[in-house]
């Protein structure tokens, strides 16, 4: 029996050591993969890409900025920060400088969404966000608003912002019950709601099962809608608000 014991100690003993083998070699095979992030801020974007790919990793070049303190061509910012550790392929986004802005913010408020483009562009600059407003009493497509404004300095990316009237907000209406109402009386009513009529299609009355058609009837064939047509559902549904000219569809008996 004590042999056994003995045994059965050192089996315990030796599957111990396996398994805190297994488990030394596997952090040592995922932490071997992982590597320091270098510092790359000050460096050329190409510099950068050299000391990178030594730890097997690459660089991104994500955004450029105006900086007055920072050489033109030279990383302003990284991320990972220097020192992190991540795994082998990793990219590393960086920010790149422009230098002090040379290049001088136009004006293009008041004019059209293209001329506005054009200009922007041709400057060097880039197009950035475009908001879209309703205003009545300014022509559809012209610049409202931008930012930065013009001339202005101390900017520190090289795009612009552009707010764009879209025109006037389009009427809207409550669409009234109709529901219940002849056809035609509800025609008048949508028309001078400043709507229109839709689809209409016609609800047969029901048959009684055996005098239910065993072939589908020819569209021709079904019924029309009259003026004496009474209103069984409507779409939109009564209380919504719908631009003008929105197209209402019934359904009649």
């Amino acid at each position: 029996m004590l042999r056994f014991f003995r045994l059965l100690l050192l089996a315990l003993v030796l599957l111990t050591v396996a398994l805190v083998s297994a488990l030394t070699a596997m952090r040592f095979a995922i932490h071997g993969r992982e590597v320091a992030i270098p510092r790359v801020v000050g460096m050329e974007p190409s510099e950068a890409e050299r000391a990178a790919a030594q730890s097997g990793l690459q660089v991104v070049v994500e955004r450029r900025f105006y900086s007055p303190d920072i050489p033109e061509g030279r990383i302003m910012s990284q991320a990972p920060q220097p020192g992190v550790e991540v795994r082998r392929g990793w990219a590393v986004r960086v920010a790149v400088s422009l230098g002090p802005q040379r290049v001088a913010i136009p004006d293009v408020t008041a004019q059209s969404e293209r001329v506005a483009d054009l200009n922007i562009l041709r400057r060097g600059l880039d197009l950035g966000s475009i908001a879209e407003i309703n205003l009545p009493g300014v022509p559809e497509g012209q610049i409202v608003s931008q930012s930065p404004p013009a001339n202005a300095s101390g900017v520190w990316a090289p795009k612009i912002n552009l707010l764009v009237n879209r025109g006037a907000p389009p009427a809207l209406y409550v669409m009234p019950n109709l529901v219940g109402q002849p056809f035609g009386s509800a025609t008048v009513a949508v028309q001078e709601a400043g709507l229109k009529v839709g689809r209409v299609s016609v609800i047969p009355p029901p048959q009684p099962a055996s005098e239910a058609p065993s072939v589908p009837a020819d569209p021709a064939s079904l019924p029309q809608p009259g003026a004496a047509s009474m209103i069984v559902t409507q779409n939109p549904a009564a209380g919504q608000l719908i631009p003008a000219g929105s197209a209402v569809d019934f359904e009649v008996r």
